[in-house]
């Protein structure tokens, strides 16, 4: 674990992660582009191997037209390649909330393993 970036609001997503202002502006945070541009900017900025990104709405409200439950997970790695998860979650605030801490690092985990086998003899 290099680092981490908490970047709650839409603009730090845009200068600080790189997130395109034009994707920002058509489509709002919550979208699965913007999840894998945070992604790869938290690689980058990290200089770390995997960079892992979520985005959503965990309510009380809806948020740039997505409905509550919304959540778009990515991570980046090496070579340029990208996962991604798209959820719709139901619940209370912090169940949300902690439902895509859960999923967010059943991803990586998963993608570890998985390229871990892809290096073993």
């Amino acid at each position: 674990f290099v680092g981490g970036v908490l970047s709650y609001a839409t603009e730090l997503k845009h200068r600080l992660l790189g997130a395109p202002a034009d994707l920002l502006d058509r489509e709002g945070a919550v979208h699965p582009d913007v999840a894998v541009a945070m992604a790869e900017g938290v690689r980058e900025l990290t200089g770390a191997s995997y960079g892992l990104a979520v985005t959503g709405v965990a309510g009380p409200d809806p948020q740039d037209g997505r409905p509550v439950g919304t959540v778009h997970l990515a991570v980046s790695g090496p070579d340029g390649r990208v996962w991604h998860r798209d959820l719709h979650l139901a619940g209370t605030r912090e169940e949300i909330r902690q439902s895509t801490v859960k999923e967010a690092v059943d991803l990586l985990l998963g993608v570890l393993e998985s390229n871990l086998g892809e290096h073993s003899g």
